[in-house]
């Protein structure tokens, strides 16, 4: 099943959204292949969002020793006004407290 991972700036935290449930978390590592959906042509609040090729990819509050196989890369921005991504898709991506990072 598809789902979304959005930032809420308003609370510091973010949101994995699919069609029956909403979790919200700190940070979490999506370890896999992911994309961009952008929805410009909402009516209220156009928003863009990372999609995971497979949810089971994503992991929930990393630990430190899962982390340390990682480097942190490019920072993940998101562009409010233009409502664009600087990155299209990736693999490997760590969504910390200070925002997201691609990994390597």
């Amino acid at each position: 099943m598809k789902c979304q991972i959005y930032r809420c700036n308003c609370r510091g935290i973010w949101t994995i959204q699919n069609r029956n449930r909403k979790v919200t978390v700190e940070s979490l590592l999506l370890n896999g292949k992911w994309s961009i959906e952008l929805k410009p042509h909402r009516r209220r609040n156009p928003k863009g969002f990372v999609v995971p090729s497979n949810p089971q990819d994503i992991i929930l509050h990393p630990n430190q020793a899962t982390l340390k196989k990682f480097n942190k890369g490019i920072k993940l921005i998101y562009d409010k006004d233009a409502i664009t991504f600087n990155i299209d898709n990736g693999q490997y991506l760590f969504f910390a407290e200070d925002g997201a990072w691609c990994i390597r």
